[in-house]
């Protein structure tokens, strides 16, 4: 196939949507969630309690770490027959679970592995956005009677609004391109449930040689990337 053949292909090819689906399905979810835990990571590390450097630390460590080393280190947790989820599953009276042998848990394995590899380092930006809140709205918020959760939504959300805008643009960025896990921890499988747009382009491109598909697909996931880019940009830091 040449040309424009390659990208009339993809409209009948039925593993390329699933991996599209599969890409759209793992950045919706560790957008947010990711953004929540790692705001919430943030204030409870910000505040001058015992400690706070050894939890900051622990917290950032895992993204310093090799995604590819990290990946593996998650295989072997979540192994069905001698990891160490399933243990702490039976030790509370729950059945063993197949993780990363499941169609419908592969996905959402890989995705908790994820977050916990990167949510350190979009904590790190939200601790930098939060010491760049002057501690003066809070002192004037706290005279006129406003709880905690008054000055979180009044307070640290909107001297927040750059900051979020940031990290949701950024990791959906990240997640579009997400690869080394499902190449490391599942090789796309079980049933095609992890393949990924990347996974599958590296797949035509290096392993079944057809250069010219991949590479019409390489651009299709382009434009999706641009077009997501721009209307987050849109939506998130030109109305604000």
């Amino acid at each position: 196939m040449v040309g424009v053949d390659n990208y009339a292909s993809l409209l009948s090819d039925e593993l390329f949507f699933k991996c599209l689906r599969n890409t759209f399905y793992f950045t919706v979810v560790i957008v947010p969630v990711e953004a929540v835990i790692a705001m919430g990571l943030a204030i409870l590390v910000n505040r001058k309690i015992v400690g706070r450097t050894f939890f900051r630390t622990a917290y950032f460590a895992p993204v310093i770490s090799s995604l590819t080393v990290v990946s593996i280190l998650w295989v072997c947790l979540y192994n069905p027959n001698d990891g160490l989820f399933n243990a702490i599953l039976n030790m509370v009276g729950l059945p063993s679970q197949r993780f990363l042998r499941s169609a419908d848990q592969a996905m959402n394995s890989i995705l908790v592995m994820s977050i916990w590899q990167g949510v350190g380092y979009q904590m790190i930006i939200f601790i930098t956005g939060l010491n760049g809140i002057s501690q003066e709205l809070y002192e004037a918020a706290a005279i006129d009677g406003a709880n905690s959760v008054k000055k979180f939504f009044y307070i640290t959300l909107p001297g927040l609004r750059n900051v979020i805008s940031f990290i949701v643009v950024y990791v959906t960025i990240q997640a579009f391109k997400v690869f080394t896990q499902p190449y490391i921890m599942t090789f796309g499988g079980p049933q095609n449930s992890t393949r990924t747009l990347v996974y599958y382009i590296y797949q035509q491109g290096f392993q079944y040689k057809k250069a010219g598909y991949a590479s019409a697909m390489a651009v299709v996931f382009f434009l999706i990337v641009v077009l997501v880019s721009m209307a987050l940009k849109r939506l998130l830091i030109e109305r604000d």
